[in-house]
């Protein structure tokens, strides 16, 4: 039985191939683009003095942003890409409902990226192709995912599932965004004063992403998860393959800011960089079961 719905599925293949395409050129551009240039100082719009990058396609991004955006666009070359390009690959040789899923919840993490980008990178040559894997990425999704017949996907899941643990995830996942974020623009707001970290830019696209889309996006899987809707598990591997990306990307970030010389406090670690991990490991996990589950029906 063919769990989806066949219309759309060429337009659906032919997005996902482009996704890759331009997510190499945007990633492996950013990581290994060199024009030799050097860092400069330049005074924001709020009168303070910030450090650019200088070198690169990043070479208009602060100092403290850049070694951020070549720690993901190596996270995304290296694991994004060949996982989605591999879970295109399954659902074109054959359509099950594990595949349309693993396939929706790869080109979900690239929406997240492209909306990164897109939004918070400053404007240079590669502005055309943000805009392209924005786009790409958005309808991809919006194909897939009406593309899925959810009534077949509620009868291929059963109770067998851990659902005490992915309900309290779901939970840990929601306030944790909030509790990582939110203090920064309190902080702010209670100042009267920008972020502390704002540099050069308008706003912060990780706290909109965040607290806007994935934390809301945490709470309301929760609530169709307990009507056993098929759509709450749709949207279960979504947040947990992005968790676990994040888990991977957030470290390499820190690694490459350390090796610039950024010094990070060490309750930055804990609550933006350790908590994630943690939940990654559960995401993996709470993924692997749910999986195996859809691979036994």
């Amino acid at each position: 039985m063919n769990p989806m719905k066949n219309n759309n599925v060429n337009v659906l293949h032919i997005l996902s191939f482009l996704i890759i395409i331009l997510s190499v050129v945007s990633t492996a551009t950013g990581f290994f683009y060199t024009t030799g240039g050097a860092p400069f100082d330049i005074i924001n719009q709020y009168g303070d003095s910030v450090k650019m990058y200088g070198d690169g396609i990043y070479a208009h991004d602060s100092f403290f942003r850049v070694p951020i955006f070549k720690g993901t666009d190596l996270t995304i070359l290296l694991v994004g890409v060949p996982m989605l390009a591999a879970a295109t690959l399954l659902d074109l040789k054959k359509k099950t409902v594990k595949r349309r899923i693993l396939l929706t919840s790869m080109i979900a993490l690239f929406l997240y990226y492209a909306s990164s980008i897109v939004f918070g990178v400053t404007y240079n040559s590669l502005h055309l192709v943000y805009t392209a894997l924005f786009s790409s990425s958005l309808f991809a999704l919006i194909i897939a995912m009406s593309g899925m017949d959810y009534s077949e996907l509620e009868k291929s899941i059963t109770n067998v599932l851990p659902y005490k643990g992915i309900y309290t995830f779901l939970v840990v996942t929601g306030i944790a965004l909030l509790i990582a974020w939110l203090p920064d623009i309190i902080s702010a707001l209670l100042a009267g004063r920008s972020l502390a970290m704002i540099e050069v830019y308008t706003t912060e696209p990780t706290y909109v992403l965040d607290m806007g889309i994935i934390s809301p996006l945490a709470f309301s899987c929760l609530f169709l998860l307990r009507k056993r809707e098929g759509l709450g598990y749709m949207l279960l591997s979504i947040l947990l393959i992005i968790c676990m990306v994040m888990g991977i990307m957030l470290p390499v970030q820190t690694v490459f800011q350390v090796a610039a010389g950024i010094a990070i406090p060490l309750p930055v670690l804990i609550t933006k960089i350790g908590i994630f991990v943690v939940l990654a490991v559960f995401a993996a996990y709470f993924e692997i079961r749910f999986m195996r589950i859809l691979q036994q029906r």
